[in-house]
C-alpha cells in the first residue's frame, strides 16, 4: 500500500530556506528499522512519521540515524501537513502523543503556534573541550541537560564561527551557540551543532528553543521574543515562555508531495 510523504520547509515562509523536514503519514505503526530506513533515505535532518489515533496523533522523530526525543521543526511540518492536506480541520488543534508527552500545535494566521516543555540551564563545571571544539572563547558554558548552551559576545561570533565537528565528542556532541543580536529586527541569534545524531549542523531548531527561551528570558527581562537561526539557510522562530512551557511559532511551506513504491512500503524488516 502506498504512504503519503511530503518534503516541508520549516520556520520559513520560502521555499528552500528555514529547516527542511519529511513528513510520512502512516497506515499502521511500521518497524523501527523501516522507520529508519526511510529517515535515511530522505536524508534530513529529521523526518516525522504521523498515525492517526482517536485522541490525535502519534508522532515519531528519526534523523538518518537515530529515533530522537523531541524535534521542533519536524512536529512544525507534521501540523502543517494535516492542516494542508485535509486531515486536520483548520481551526483544530493538533495533538500529538510524542516520547516528550502531548504536544500541541495550533494556527495563528499564517504562524503554527507549538507548545513545548521548558528546559532550564545550569552553569557548566568544566566544558573547555566543548570550547576548543567550536573554536571560541565563550561568555559562558550552561547545562540543558540534553545538550549544552554556549553564549559568546556578539552575533558576530556566532555567525563566523566554524566547529571541529570530529571533536565534538560525548558528552559534548551537540551544542547551542547563541548572542545577543546586533540588530533590531530579532533579540538573539543562535546555531545549534549536533554531530552526535549525525547532524553537523541543523538549519533551524525547535527543540533549541526550549532551552533558549528561557535563558533570554531571564537575561533580557522579557517573556515574548523573536529568535534568528543563522545557519546557511537561516530561519525565524517566535518564542513565548509560559512558566514551564515554551510556545515556539513559526511559519512552513510544502515543497514536495509523493508517495512511498510499493516495494518500498512491502519491505518491511522484523525489527
Amino acid at each position: 500500500m502506498n504512504l503519503d510523504i511530503f518534503q516541508v520547509d520549516s520556520f520559513t515562509n520560502e521555499p528552500f530556506r528555514g529547516n527542511p523536514a519529511g513528513v510520512c503519514i502512516l497506515d499502521a505503526m511500521r518497524p523501527d528499522r523501516w522507520l529508519g530506513d526511510v529517515a535515511a533515505e530522505m536524508n534530513l535532518s529529521e523526518t516525522a512519521f504521523l498515525l492517526a489515533q482517536p485522541d490525535g496523533w502519534r508522532l515519531r522523530w528519526f534523523t538518518p540515524r537515530v529515533e530522537v526525543k523531541l524535534c521542533g521543526h519536524a512536529t512544525l511540518a507534521a501540523a502543517h501537513v494535516l492542516w494542508e492536506a485535509g486531515l486536520l480541520a483548520a481551526t483544530a488543534e493538533a495533538r500529538f502523543h510524542t516520547l516528550s508527552g502531548v504536544l500541541t500545535a495550533r494556527g495563528r494566521g499564517e504562524w503554527i503556534e507549538m507548545d513545548f516543555p521548558a528546559h532550564s540551564t545550569k552553569p557548566a563545571d568544566s566544558a573547555g573541550p566543548l570550547a576548543d571544539a567550536l573554536g571560541i572563547l565563550p561568555l559562558g558554558i550552561y547545562d540543558a541537560g540534553w545538550t549544552w548552551l554556549v553564549e559568546v559576545d556578539n552575533e558576530r561570533t556566532v555567525r563566523k564561527m566554524t566547529p571541529d565537528f570530529a571533536a565534538m565528542q560525548p558528552p559534548y556532541g551537540s551544542a547551542i551557540v547563541t548572542a545577543r543580536s546586533d540588530g533590531a529586527d530579532c533579540d538573539f541569534v543562535c546555531r545549534f551543532f549536533a554531530p552526535c545524531v549525525g547532524i553537523n549542523e541543523d538549519p533551524v531548531t525547535g527543540s533549541a528553543h526550549c532551552v533558549l527561551g528561557p535563558f533570554w528570558s531571564g537575561r533580557l527581562g522579557k517573556t515574548s521574543m523573536v529568535s534568528r537561526q543563522v545557519s546557511a539557510r537561516g530561519g525565524v522562530v517566535k518564542v513565548t515562555v509560559a512558566g514551564d512551557r515554551v510556545k515556539l511559532a513559526g511559519q512552513a511551506v510544502t515543497v514536495l508531495r509523493g508517495r512511498l513504491s510499493d516495494e518500498a512500503t512491502s519491505n518491511m524488516p522484523d525489527a
